[in-house]
């Protein structure tokens, strides 16, 4: 596992709730984010687990071929203790400019407030069709949608993903980043291996995007199954081939510094979201 600490320091560029660092590693910029402290009450552990997730849930957008932020996951002494991080590459060149979504809706439709409600965003993206392409933004908007189904992704927030410009101006889809909210990283080994089958696969079921319908969080496993919106089912057809379920679950197998009973528990839980996915793209087949 690398070793951060003695990184050379620069002056922290990003935001955003974690704690972090920016550090320059093999002549190129990372954004190191470090295990978050607790905020909720009655937790044993003082720490969430989110480097972790961060980690796993971006190289499985890889390896479903998503263009993903490179993250490395590793360690970092403060204060003479050793501190799980995950490194995040920066995908922002010189050249290159991010925006996030939040702020194209800040800009568009002065007398509403453009929150996380699914046709509020398609709308605001419809409505900027002139600066970017439309469907192929929308496109790619839905097959992240699917991969953060897989990985029960709760918080792709209007601030977790966006575009970048280029020195000509071309706006394009964002690589996709901020993965740290999938894979229950509030949860510590204990809890989980006191979790029987049936406990683990309704916590896989009962997972909730923050994307609303009608002012209420989407629940997964229900869109998926409902087959209603059309864009969704679309991005399944696209996007169901490229998971390998195998080679997920041999990368994660091959994680350092996870516990076995996290990893088996990671494994479970996209096994059972896989086949909700699975059922779903056969009956859009037939």
């Amino acid at each position: 596992m690398i070793d951060f600490t003695n990184c050379k320091e620069i002056f922290n560029i990003y935001s955003g709730s974690e704690k972090k660092k920016t550090l320059i590693y093999n002549d190129e910029r990372y954004l190191v984010k470090f295990p978050d402290p607790i905020r909720e009450k009655n937790k044993t552990i003082s720490y969430i687990n989110n480097a972790f997730s961060e980690y796993i849930g971006s190289h499985i957008f890889e390896i479903c071929g998503f263009d993903v932020q490179k993250t490395i996951l590793g360690k970092y002494i403060y204060k003479g203790k050793e501190k799980i991080v995950c490194a995040c590459k920066d995908f922002v060149f010189s050249n290159k400019k991010l925006f996030e979504f939040d702020s194209l809706a800040l800009s568009t439709n002065p007398d509403k407030k453009i929150d996380t409600e699914l046709k509020d965003i398609i709308g605001t993206l419809e409505e900027n069709k002139n600066l970017f392409d439309f469907q192929e933004i929308k496109q790619k908007f839905y097959d992240m949608f699917i991969i953060d189904f897989l990985i029960g992704n709760t918080d792709r927030h209007n601030s977790n993903w966006g575009f970048v410009t280029n020195e000509e101006g071309k706006i394009s889809f964002a690589t996709i980043y901020d993965c740290g909210s999938c894979l229950n990283p509030l949860l510590e080994d204990d809890e989980i291996e006191q979790m029987d089958a049936n406990e683990i696969k309704n916590l896989a079921l009962n997972t909730y995007s923050v994307l609303k319908e009608n002012g209420k969080k989407i629940h997964y496993v229900s869109y998926i199954r409902d087959l209603k919106n059309k864009d969704v089912c679309d991005a399944m057809l696209r996007v169901y081939p490229r998971i390998s379920i195998n080679d997920i679950n041999n990368f994660i197998d091959n994680t350092q510094g996870i516990s076995n009973i996290r990893k088996e528990f990671y494994k479970k839980i996209i096994g059972i979201r896989y086949e909700i996915l699975e059922n779903a793209y056969k009956k859009i087949n037939n």
